[in-house]
C-alpha cells in the first residue's frame, strides 16, 4: 500500500495527472488478462498483444 499512496504522492506533487489515464489502462489489462487466462476467450484476448 505504500507504493500506491507515494504514487498518488508523486502524481499530486509534480502535477502529472496525465499518468492517471495510463495506469487505469495497464490496469484494466491486467485484470483482463487474469481474468481469462484460465477460459475460453483467452487465445483472443492474446492476440490482441
Amino acid at each position: 500500500m505504500d507504493f500506491i499512496k507515494e504514487l498518488l504522492e508523486f502524481i499530486k506533487t509534480r502535477k502529472k495527472y496525465w499518468l492517471i489515464p495510463l495506469i487505469l489502462i495497464l490496469l484494466f489489462f491486467g485484470v483482463l488478462i487474469v481474468m481469462t487466462s484460465g477460459s475460453a476467450i483467452a487465445p483472443f484476448i492474446y492476440t490482441i498483444f
